[in-house]
């Protein structure tokens, strides 16, 4: 298992519960098939009273609403007004004969179940036919017409996407078809949120559970959507980690991108340098007590995240962001000396020996063995904030890491100041800058790199949703709802045409965050708002519609547990809490306080940052402090 906190920096949740679940629990839901992670949760939040102009929902209309409710927007839905299809508990889930719908069938049930208290048992035709039934019905079929062009399932990129669906209801059943395992799970995402919101609970709830009629035809823009989580900063446990994927599931994402290295702490266990978490990872900023992960708890991750569909893409920051790893390793060092282990949140004053060949082992030893644990095709280096570093040294080094990563079979992805350095094929470059021009980047994609777009600006969920927010940061601006939403991947960046665009991610950085409902705080609403950017094509996406779409979804938050932001923004409905409220982080200097399960809150570093070190807050409107 993953080593722990052990009374640090734990913080409480808002309703004095502890924010963290234990392994014990991740073990628990991966054994028992593949049903929603739910760590321990704050209780659902009592309703607030309602407040002037916000939106009231009739019962009545609800069931309708939903067909064109759906987030993200799809390609195309077609209602039939007046149709119901009702679940009961003579309600099956079946499948054709290929046993790989057979898993996601066994999740459809998994998520039904304990709200409807309905058997939903799961049956296979085995001969292929399927006799007419009351019935949820999931079928693979190449010839699934999944875009308005027909069976090709292209976006608007022009490239093939794995995971587009179609789904019809009737007053006699439903039934979603795919060409891919991944459009199917796509699909039941999809009939959740057909399905009233007290789908959500955990409990057994009076319904009744109707869907309405119509049928929806969707197929994702861009082939890569994501979210990164920062678990240097401040260590997150497994089941933490689960969470967010189950997250991440709802609003079809399909990447999560690990940060697992930076100065703070390093937090992957390497078998041929172990004093990296050993050693590294025993800090975090604030001077917590860190963590790791252990092999065998990154495995449980990436697996995990495979039964929804997600591909792991994990992080090891090179050439600087490197203390954790000097402090543990000084022969890396380009002095030799062993640097204090750090716990502030200044950036830009580690960096690699570029002239020592043991740079190189250890560079090749830790992607090697990154590589052997992760089945998907990317490996992410960093490549951001080595200032300390001359252009021809950065260059030396990252040319070398580049042809390591080529060397493991995996696609090398790095943040977007990876792009002087020289070509290899199929290269990514993930843009973070505030500026809508960068002649490096433009140079690169000209080259043949492709580019995920992360936007500081727009997707940075650690910046700060206005000037009284009380959590994260404000370096790239603030960043509202609509900020979030009213922009486009595919034009964003001169020089970057969309078919060299892979797709968007929203990172959260977690200098500020400690908790899980803090996560979920930052993270929702806004991270729908880039899921939308990443799935719909331009003329489905309109934000007077998604707005009111957005309000719809947060009685299933409430229901779910999951923390967020009632953004001004949004008419939410006055049936709906605001979720968990985040309390302001703890960052005054004094007397160590209590925490939740009887450790010790400890009082700010005092560390400070080597002399050299760029602050977080930079005035020259030049990306800083990811």
């Amino acid at each position: 298992m993953s080593t722990h906190h052990t009374g640090g920096n734990l913080g409480t949740a808002p309703n004095g519960n502890h924010p963290r679940s234990r392994p014990e629990e991740a073990e628990l839901t991966m054994s028992s098939g593949p049903q929603e992670h739910a760590p321990a949760r704050p209780a659902p939040p009592a309703p607030r009273t309602p407040e002037p102009g916000r939106a009231t929902v009739r019962a009545g209309a609800a069931t309708d609403a939903r067909l064109t409710g759906v987030l993200p927007a799809p390609t195309r839905v077609r209602p039939a007004p007046g149709v119901r299809y009702r679940l009961t508990a003579e309600t099956v889930i079946r499948t054709g004969a290929d046993p790989a719908a057979g898993t996601v069938a066994d999740y459809l049930a998994t998520l039904l179940r304990p709200a409807t208290g309905h058997p939903l048992p799961v049956t296979r035709a085995d001969d292929g036919t399927l006799p007419p039934v009351d019935a949820i019905t999931l079928l693979l079929d190449p010839t699934t017409e999944t875009s308005e062009t027909g069976t090709a399932g292209t976006g608007s990129a022009g490239s093939t996407h794995e995971g587009g669906y179609r789904l019809d209801v009737t007053g006699d059943g439903i039934v979603i078809r795919a060409r891919d395992r991944a459009g199917l799970f796509h699909g039941v995402q999809t009939l959740r949120q057909l399905l009233p919101a007290a789908i959500e609970s955990s409990t057994v709830q009076p319904g009744p559970w109707e869907v309405p009629g119509g049928e929806i035809v969707d197929t994702p823009r861009f082939a890569y959507r994501g979210a990164m989580l920062d678990v240097s900063r401040h260590f997150f446990e497994v089941p933490d980690v689960l969470r967010l994927v189950d997250q991440l599931a709802r609003y079809k994402l399909n990447h999560l991108h690990l940060h697992l290295t930076d100065d703070q702490g390093w937090r992957i266990a390497i078998d041929s340098w172990p004093k990296l978490a050993e050693v590294g990872g025993a800090t975090e900023v604030d001077g917590g007590v860190g963590g790791y992960y252990t092999q065998a708890d990154y495995r449980t991750i990436v697996e995990y995240a495979a039964t929804r569909h997600i591909t792991v893409v994990p992080e090891i920051d090179l050439p600087g962001h490197t203390n954790a790893a000097l402090h543990a390793y000084p022969e890396l060092a380009p002095d030799g000396v062993a640097p204090a282990a750090y716990t502030g949140t200044e950036v830009g004053f580690s960096y690699l020996a570029v002239d020592n060949e043991r740079t190189y082992d250890f560079v090749t030893d830790v992607l090697g063995e990154l590589a052997a644990l992760t089945p998907g095709a990317y490996l992410h280096v960093g490549g951001d904030e080595a200032f300390k570093l001359s252009p021809a040294d950065y260059a030396t080094v990252m040319n070398r890491v580049q042809r390591i990563v080529a060397d493991t079979g995996r696609t090398v992805v790095g943040w977007h100041q990876l792009a002087p350095a020289e070509h290899v094929p199929g290269r990514v470059l993930q843009y973070w800058g505030t500026t809508t021009a960068d002649e490096k980047v433009a140079a690169a994609v000209a080259q043949g790199a492709r580019v995920i777009m992360s936007p500081g600006n727009r997707t940075y969920l650690d910046m700060k949703y206005t000037e009284s927010t009380t959590l994260g940061q404000d370096w790239a601006g603030l960043i509202e709802v609509r900020t979030a939403y009213d922009w486009d991947p595919g034009t964003y960046l001169d020089g970057v045409p969309e078919e060299a665009v892979l797709g968007v991610e929203a990172p959260l950085w977690t200098e500020t965050i400690r908790t899980v409902p803090e996560i979920e705080y930052m993270t929702f609403p806004r991270l729908v708002a880039v899921a939308e950017l990443g799935w719909s094509t331009a003329p489905a996406r309109d934000w007077e519609s998604f707005r009111l779409r957005l309000a719809a979804h947060s009685p299933r938050w409430d229901t779910a547990s999951i923390a967020y932001h009632p953004s001004p923004e949004v008419p939410w409905p006055t049936t709906t809490g605001t979720g968990p409220a985040v309390p302001s982080p703890r960052r005054e200097i004094g007397p160590v306080e209590p925490t939740a399960d009887g450790g010790a809150q400890p009082p700010e570093s005092s560390i400070s940052a080597p002399a050299g070190t760029t602050s977080l807050s930079r005035s020259d409107n030049q990306p800083s402090g990811r």
